[in-house]
């Protein structure tokens, strides 16, 4: 099941691990160990934070995907189902549309 996660990470303790030359050593661990499809870093609500694509087998996977965020960096995960066009497709929109009229 494809899923987002989306990263919120707080200044401390991010700003400390970048002022001793740890803070890419420890993303990149946390990566390669989730190994996500696609990685965005980005700016969120003025704070760091990242997007990830991941896709997991079941919801039971959860943990392993946000701990080291929460652990590492007290960053805040939301997690999201996330569908493709093909995903859509296959939902039956059309004799949803037909049930629920």
């Amino acid at each position: 099941m494809r899923m987002l996660l989306n990263i919120r990470i707080p200044n401390e303790p991010f700003n400390a691990l970048v002022r001793d030359g740890t803070a890419g050593q420890v993303v990149g661990q946390i990566l390669e160990e989730i190994k996500p499809e696609a990685v965005y870093f980005t700016e969120q609500n003025g704070r760091r934070g990242a997007v990830l694509v991941v896709d997991i087998d079941s919801a039971s996977s959860i943990p392993a995907l946000a701990e080291p965020w929460f652990l590492k960096f007290n960053a805040d995960c939301e997690v999201r189902i996330a569908m493709l066009p093909e995903d859509l497709m296959k939902a039956g929109l059309d004799k949803l549309g037909a049930k629920w009229k």
